[in-house]
């Protein structure tokens, strides 16, 4: 079973916590999302209760290592997921992005200037679902 990981801002905001929901649960019919946490409406942007930071630190550390692949919804400026997308790199994971184009800010250039990243717009969830489907089926064909 493919292992995703899922990246989301906790502590740079949930301003996106509704998109994430949506996106978690759509991945789970193409494999095992390891960061389900992300989508919980318990979960603020004072993180996670009861793990001090080196706790989870190395837990998304492993979960990474252990993953297949990264999608990411960058939409909400995150240093926590910024790093990341760069350690995914450095483990040579595929790395997908989605980015809500807004008025009033741009994606960082470290980001949308990186080789190693694939990054989409959208404006709809029905946006991401056609993606994903077309990103999935390459990988299925790929892997035949």
């Amino acid at each position: 079973m493919l292992k995703i990981y899922f990246a989301g801002s906790i502590r740079g905001g949930r301003e996106q916590i509704d998109i994430y929901q949506k996106m978690l649960a759509y991945l789970r019919k193409y494999g095992q999302v390891l960061t389900e946490h992300i989508g919980e409406d318990n979960l603020t942007k004072r993180g996670e209760s009861g793990m001090d930071d080196t706790t989870i630190y190395q837990r998304d550390i492993d979960w990474l290592v252990s993953s297949d692949m990264v999608v990411a919804e960058v939409s909400n400026p995150s240093l926590g997921v910024g790093f990341e997308i760069a350690k995914a790199i450095e483990f040579n994971k595929q790395v997908i992005c989605f980015y809500r184009k807004q008025s009033d800010q741009r994606l960082s250039a470290m980001i949308a200037g990186c080789p190693d990243v694939k990054v989409f717009e959208y404006d709809i969830f029905e946006d991401f679902t056609g993606i994903i489907d077309s990103v999935f089926k390459k990988i299925k064909t790929n892997l035949k």
